[in-house]
């Protein structure tokens, strides 16, 4: 197993900042986050190509408000959350694939999830 060791959720109000972060020990090809609001599916937040070309990708609803980057010396990736939403409420998944099968918004793409961070925002 690859371990993925998440931080940064927390409880924030509408309008503030977090940062999630993820490192891993494995090799990969891209890492990500998805998100599973309350009483919804687990949706694709946003991925990182960790090979020199480091191309991102981001779902239309956080565009603009969340940033993902990568530092190569610590193996970690962190998800930039800012101008939060309510609806941005959800438990957070750090991903992994170490291999480029499917797509990068698919989960089932990925080869290892994180525990899950829960980050909640408030009115």
């Amino acid at each position: 197993q690859v371990p993925l060791v998440e931080s940064g959720g927390g409880l924030v109000q509408a309008g503030d900042s977090l940062r999630l972060s993820c490192t891993s020990s494995g090799r990969t090809v891209s890492m990500g986050w998805f998100r599973r609001p309350p009483g919804k599916e687990r949706e694709f937040v946003a991925a990182i190509s960790t090979n020199d070309d480091g191309f991102t990708y981001y779902t239309s609803a956080v565009k603009g408000r969340f940033t993902i980057s990568r530092d190569d010396a610590k193996n970690t990736v962190y998800l930039q959350m800012n101008s939060l939403k309510l609806e941005d409420t959800a438990i957070y998944y750090c991903v992994l694939r170490t291999k480029y099968s499917g797509e990068y918004f698919q989960p089932q793409s990925y080869d290892y999830w994180g525990q899950g961070t829960q980050v909640t925002v408030s009115s």
